[in-house]
């Protein structure tokens, strides 16, 4: 079922239920009046028969039976009966339509007024007293008009209410319409818009309403996309080519190799630099894996608990047993008498990639090969500098730096993919922290990271 439709049939569902309890309200409260109406009618005949027939100035029953059929005001199938206070009849109409016991005459003394049916028979019982005697008087009728009238209104108000449903239905319709059309126009526009054009935006409208925030919604996903379509393709020219260098690399010296008989000497410094070039890939094809990997965030269910002082001389311990010339300093200003504020909740392997990294940058482009690991401890979060007296980086470089395979232009020969910046700050988001950069050309880099106690 389609949102119109169903849009339609709520709204007439509504109005029905709206218009039927105001029909049956008007048929309710028009029965009420029929009826109190027909009551004092009743009632009046009642005490104009008693006063006619027992009053001061009387007629004869005759004349009154007489009267009373030949009057234009009668009431239909109308009785009237009298009794004195001994509960005899002292006067009756003579049609019979009524029976009445001794229960309800005493009743009607005791409640003075009194109103009852007998099936279609309406009838009103009063106690009429004057000086001498005590009468109780029953008059009754059926309101054949009244019924009429009650009978067609019915009529009319169920033929009314049949037809404001079916124009309500119709004018829902309509409404529906006219209210989905803009989300109508949004489906077109997005049916548009595939893979090789995400260029294209929903049109927002100038109305401040939800159709406009659905479309702005739309419009910040189609950029988030396009984005994430770009630097894809980009990830993959980039990877083509960091993988195309060391590969053409291993097949030119593989040729060279084969042309001519060499010695064993030359044979293992071949070998030896094919070995450099796979190990170099393999390296190249870890980064990307890792890259590739952390955009799934499929690691963020393994975090833990970790004591990050630890951690950093772990990754000074790993990086050291490769790499035995370099000089890592961690330092720890301020330690906190309590061990439990040494903790925080993160992924071992992903924190401690990072602190690798970074070290390894520090030393790799400082020409002393070395790095000051500064641990501070904030309120609410941990502070890690790595500092280095390196060859720096260009201002201008600066803003891409954490891109992928982005490396800055003085870097010369120093190996690298540019890769490890980018995965540090993938995997510092992840742990909602911030990593910054601060670089002054030939004096040296310091990067910052600041990472949550809790998350």
């Amino acid at each position: 079922m389609t949102i119109r439709t169903r849009l339609t049939l709520l709204f007439t569902l509504l109005v029905a239920t709206l218009l039927l309890v105001f029909c049956l309200s008007i048929y309710y409260f028009s029965s009420l009046h029929r009826k109190n109406e027909f009551y004092n009618r009743l009632k009046a005949e009642a005490y104009a028969s008693v006063e006619l027939l027992f009053g001061k100035e009387t007629i004869s029953p005759e004349l009154f039976k007489l009267l009373d059929r030949n009057q234009i005001t009668v009431l239909y199938a109308e009785e009237i009966i009298i009794y004195n206070y001994l509960n005899e009849i002292i006067y009756e109409s003579g049609t019979d339509y009524l029976a009445v016991d001794n229960e309800i005459l005493n009743q009607v003394r005791l409640e003075k007024e009194v109103y009852f049916k007998q099936g279609q028979r309406e009838i009103a019982g009063i106690f009429y007293t004057d000086k001498y005697n005590r009468y109780v008087v029953f008059t009754s009728a059926i309101d054949k008009y009244g019924y009429s009238k009650q009978a067609n209104l019915a009529l009319i108000l169920s033929v009314g209410w049949l037809v404001m449903v079916l124009v309500v239905f119709y004018a829902g319709r309509i409404f529906s319409f006219n209210a989905l059309q803009p989300i109508t126009r949004v489906i077109r526009q997005v049916a548009k818009i595939t893979a090789s054009n995400l260029n294209l935006r929903v049109e927002e409208g100038k109305n401040e309403d939800e159709i406009k925030q659905l479309a702005n919604t739309f419009n910040e996903m189609l950029n988030r996309l396009e984005e994430a379509f770009r630097a894809q393709r980009s990830f993959i020219s980039h990877a083509s080519h960091e993988l195309r260098t060391p590969l053409t690399a291993i097949s030119g010296q593989i040729e060279v190799a084969l042309l001519a008989d060499q010695s064993v000497a030359e044979y293992k410094a071949v070998l030896t630099s094919l070995h450099e070039d796979t190990q170099d890939i393999i390296r190249l094809s870890n980064g990307l894996l890792s890259l590739a990997g952390l955009s799934t965030d499929t690691l963020l269910t393994r975090y833990t608990s970790l004591r990050l002082d630890e951690l950093l001389w772990q990754a000074r311990s790993e990086l050291l047993g490769s790499h035995p010339d370099y000089t890592i300093r961690i330092r720890l200003p301020e330690m906190p008498e309590d061990d439990a504020a040494l903790f925080i909740n993160g992924n071992a392997l992903l924190l401690k990639a990072v602190f690798i990294n970074l070290m390894e940058n520090g030393c790799k482009f400082s020409p002393k090969k070395q790095v000051k690991v500064e641990l501070a401890f904030e309120p609410q979060a941990f502070r890690i500098t790595f500092t280095d007296e390196g060859i720096g980086i260009v201002a201008e470089d600066l803003p891409h730096i954490f891109e992928p395979f982005f490396r800055a232009a003085n870097v010369g020969t120093i190996p690298g993919h540019g890769i490890g910046l980018s995965l540090a700050r993938r995997i510092i988001d992840l742990h909602q922290g911030s990593i910054t950069i601060h670089s002054v050309l030939k004096q040296g880099t310091t990067i910052a990271i600041i990472l949550p106690r809790h998350f």
